[in-house]
């Protein structure tokens, strides 16, 4: 990976460890489906108004089954399972979870026969696995919640299936175009179930705040951002970048929540950049990718 390619992906590890932290503040009182609702609609319009601009709108309509597709298992379903974790679970906590995506892809790879795993490989997936059970061990004898664990592994698992199924479907195409039309999927599957489950009581302004962060900065950016590193480095490189924010989950939840900071998470985040390391550096060349 180039440097370049670096900074992207820990830019983009800090701007997905900072959603965690506006989604635990919001989603108390949007509720996980208006929550998700509002972040991805502003989102897409963001993207739309820059897709236009470019004049690529056009390209939309030659990938719509598959920008619904990853419209619901990219972004609706895992983003409201993650908003109800939140729920019941500190942000840091949720960002742990979500730092079991590379697992999932990885196994996923194995089965499609999509990529080789090489022992190196693999011993990387299992030490940053264990930085994910150091920094949750802890914490799961205080939280009785196993649905809340639940969702947020159900999501994990859809991320890894995405990378993968977006790496071989979207293959040359625009990055600014399948991350608009996956919002505009996903905002039209939420947008009915919102109408029903909006609070009865308005958002706080605070709570607006913190859902259009979410969408501009968190998805809209953050999308932008994923697609081009996805369709340069590939799917497992692309999601080693859930290594690395559950490091930004918890710093943001100490320093904007107070939420615990202790010695595991510390010696988990350790572990975990550890394993990002030996996978990105086990990882076929670039020029070996198959796109």
């Amino acid at each position: 990976m180039s440097r370049r390619d670096w900074m992207e992906l820990v830019l983009l590890a800090a701007v997905w460890g900072a959603a965690f932290l506006f989604t635990r503040i919001a989603a108390p009182e949007f509720g996980p489906v208006a929550l998700i609702a509002t972040r991805v609609t502003v989102a897409a319009l963001f993207l739309l108004v820059l897709l236009i601009g470019q004049g690529k709108q056009h390209h939309l309509r030659r990938n719509l089954g598959p920008l619904l597709l990853m419209g619901a298992l990219n972004t609706a379903i895992p983003f409201t399972m993650f908003a109800y974790a939140t729920l019941h679970v500190p942000a840091g906590f949720a960002s742990v979870l979500n730092g079991t995506v590379p697992l999932f892809s990885a196994v996923i790879a194995l089965f499609w026969r999509l990529e080789s795993l090489p022992p190196m490989r693999i011993a990387g997936l299992l030490i940053g696995f264990l930085g994910v059970i150091v920094l949750v061990l802890p914490k799961l004898s205080g939280t009785n919640d196993l649905l809340a664990v639940l969702a947020g592994l159900g999501a994990a698992n859809l991320y890894g299936f995405c990378a993968h199924y977006s790496k071989r479907r979207f293959a040359g195409e625009d990055s600014l175009v399948v991350s608009t039309g996956t919002l505009l999927a996903a905002s039209g599957l939420l947008l009915p179930l919102a109408y029903f489950w909006w609070p009865q009581e308005f958002p706080s302004p605070v709570a607006w705040g913190n859902a259009i962060a979410l969408g501009l900065i968190c998805t809209a950016l953050a999308y932008v951002i994923y697609f081009n590193l996805l369709a340069r480095v590939g799917a497992m490189r692309s999601v080693t970048v859930t290594y690395l924010i559950p490091p930004f989950g918890m710093l943001w939840g100490y320093l904007v929540l107070g939420e615990a900071f202790t010695w595991n998470m510390v010696l988990g985040c350790a572990i975990i950049v550890v394993g990002t390391v030996l996978v990105v550096r086990s990882q076929q060349p670039p020029a070996a990718v198959q796109k």
